[in-house]
């Protein structure tokens, strides 16, 4: 489960980081990026942490894979979560393939976009 204080959760999050960041797309899904805005070296501040946010329509399925689908890419962004600049604002956001993706998938797919969206790919 990703914890509290890196899931993103106010509309104007996810909508600054769809409108205003970078985005690497995949069969399965498609990732929006937003580095972090704030200077992490200004005096008396502390980095805020990376935030992540889902968003799953009713094209991936029903209620249960749609709740599945929403699982697994929490439980894979936990671990991607400190690889990313402190401050920074993820969605991910799930296509109709997703689905029918199993778990080993969607961990290519998340990692391919994160690599691309973080300088580490080619277009």
């Amino acid at each position: 489960m990703l914890p509290t204080e890196n899931r993103l959760r106010r509309r104007e999050d996810f909508a600054t980081a769809v409108r205003r960041g970078r985005r690497a797309g995949r069969p399965s899904l498609v990732v929006h990026f937003r580095s972090g805005a704030t200077d992490p070296h200004a005096p008396g501040e502390s980095a805020p942490p990376t935030r992540a946010g889902f968003v799953v329509s009713k094209a991936v399925g029903g209620a249960v894979v749609r709740n599945k689908v929403k699982r697994r890419l929490r439980h894979l962004m936990r671990d991607r979560v400190v690889l990313l600049p402190p401050g920074s604002l993820v969605v991910v956001r799930a296509l109709p393939g997703a689905g029918d993706a199993d778990h080993a998938q969607l961990a290519r797919d998340l990692d391919a976009a994160l690599q691309r969206l973080l300088g580490g790919g080619a277009r």
